[in-house]
C-alpha cells in the first residue's frame, strides 16, 4: 500500500480575468493558501499555460514548475478535456463544441479534429517535460446520440463508431508510451467512454494499451446509479487519476436520471460541494489505498449550491482529513510470538 498525495486543486473552474485567477503565480499562491499542495492545469488556458513552448522547451517546463515550486505548490497533471473532446464529435454537436477549438479550424470538423489530436499529443510531450507521468483527458464521443436504443440502432452502428474512436487514439495512445505518460480517460456521461463496459470496448479495440487508463471521478457515477465501490474493485489496475468531486441522486415521481432538461439547481442529480453530496468518499479513500493507488486526491469543485471560493477551501481540509497514512506494520504486531518454519510445522501436527 502507499499513501496518496494531496489535497490538490483542478483550476479549470476558478482561471479568470481578475486576480489572483488570471496569472500563474498568483493563482498558485491563492491555491497555497487554501490549504493545496498540489495543482491540476488546463493545458488550454493561455493565461496560465504555454502549451506550445511547454511541449518543446525544458528550460520553460523547469521555469513553470519553479514559480509554482516557490509558493509550495507541486505540478499534478495537465488536462486536456476540452482538446480531448474534439478529437471526436458527433455533427450533432459540432456547432456546440466548436467554441472548444482554435478560431483557424471553427467550421471544419476535419482540420478540427488533426488539431485536436495535435493538441492532446502535444500534452503529452509537455507532461514528459514537466515529469509528469499521467495526463487527463476525455475521449470524445460519435455515439452518444444513440445511448438510448429508441429507434432500433442498426447492426453495427455502435461498432463502427468505437472502431473508429479507436482508430483516432491509437497514434496518440502511441506517442502516449513514447513519452512515458498515462492517457487517463474521464468516465463521463456525454463521452463514448461513459461507464466500465465501454471503457471495456475501447479498450479491446486498442488491444489493451498499457497508456489507455481511467481518471476516477464517482460524481459521474453517481449520477448514473452505478456502483462505484465496485468500480474500483474491478478498475484499480487501470485507475490512475482521482477527481474528489461529489454528487447527489434524489429521484422523484418527475424526474429521474435524464433530469427533465432542468437548470443544475432543479435536476433530481446535482453535482454538490465535497462532503455535501452522497460520495461515499471514506470508502473510496479505503479502496484506493487498498489497491496501492499513490496518484494525486485532486479536487475538481463543481457545486450547483456552493461559492467556488468557500468550495475551495472546504475541499482542501476535506482532502486532507480523508488521504489515509498507511501503516508500517500490522496492528497485532505486539503478540508476535516470533516463531519460526519448525515451529509452525509443530503448530500444524507436521512434525
Amino acid at each position: 500500500m502507499k499513501t496518496m498525495k494531496g489535497p490538490a486543486l483542478f483550476l479549470a473552474q476558478f482561471a479568470g480575468d481578475a486576480a489572483p485567477f488570471n496569472s500563474w503565480r498568483s493563482i498558485t499562491a491563492w491555491a497555497a493558501d487554501c490549504g493545496y499542495v498540489g495543482v491540476q492545469v488546463p493545458s488550454w488556458d493561455a493565461r496560465l499555460f504555454d502549451l506550445e513552448k511547454a511541449a518543446t522547451s525544458k528550460d520553460y517546463c523547469d521555469t513553470f514548475k519553479g514559480e509554482a515550486a516557490e509558493n509550495g505548490i507541486a505540478v499534478t497533471e495537465l488536462s486536456t478535456h476540452l482538446q480531448g473532446q474534439l478529437v471526436a464529435v458527433h455533427p450533432a454537436y459540432d456547432t456546440a463544441f466548436d467554441g472548444f477549438a482554435a478560431p483557424a479550424v471553427r467550421g471544419n470538423p476535419k482540420a478540427r479534429a488533426e488539431w485536436a489530436v495535435d493538441q492532446v499529443k502535444k500534452a503529452l510531450s509537455a507532461s514528459r517535460n514537466l515529469g509528469l507521468s499521467a495526463h487527463a483527458t476525455f475521449s470524445g464521443a460519435l455515439a452518444w446520440p444513440f445511448v438510448y436504443p429508441w429507434p432500433q440502432r442498426p447492426a453495427g452502428l455502435v461498432e463502427e463508431a468505437f472502431d473508429e474512436l479507436a482508430r483516432r487514439w491509437l497514434p496518440i495512445l502511441n506517442h502516449a508510451e513514447e513519452c512515458g505518460v498515462d492517457v487517463c480517460y474521464e468516465i463521463h456521461p456525454g463521452e463514448d467512454l461513459h461507464d466500465g463496459i465501454s471503457f471495456e470496448m475501447f479498450l479491446d479495440r486498442v488491444k489493451g494499451h498499457g497508456r489507455a487508463n481511467m481518471l476516477y471521478d464517482p460524481s459521474h457515477y453517481v449520477l448514473q446509479h452505478l456502483d462505484y465501490l465496485d468500480h474500483i474493485d474491478i478498475y484499480h489496475d487501470r485507475i490512475r487519476m482521482f477527481h474528489v468531486k461529489d454528487a447527489e441522486l434524489n429521484p422523484t415521481g418527475r424526474q429521474g436520471v435524464y433530469g427533465g432538461f432542468q437548470s443544475w439547481v432543479n435536476r433530481a442529480g446535482r453535482f454538490r460541494s465535497p462532503g455535501d453530496g452522497q460520495v461515499d468518499f471514506g470508502g473510496i479513500f479505503s479502496k484506493l489505498t487498498q489497491y496501492g493507488f499513490d496518484g494525486w486526491a485532486v479536487v475538481e469543485w463543481e457545486c450547483c449550491l456552493k461559492h467556488p471560493e468557500d468550495g475551495a477551501r472546504e475541499g482542501a481540509a476535506f482532502v486532507a482529513a480523508h488521504i489515509i497514512r498507511v501503516t508500517e506494520k500490522a496492528f497485532d504486531d505486539f503478540a508476535d510470538a516470533g516463531t519460526d518454519r519448525a515451529a509452525n510445522r509443530r503448530m500444524l501436527g507436521l512434525e
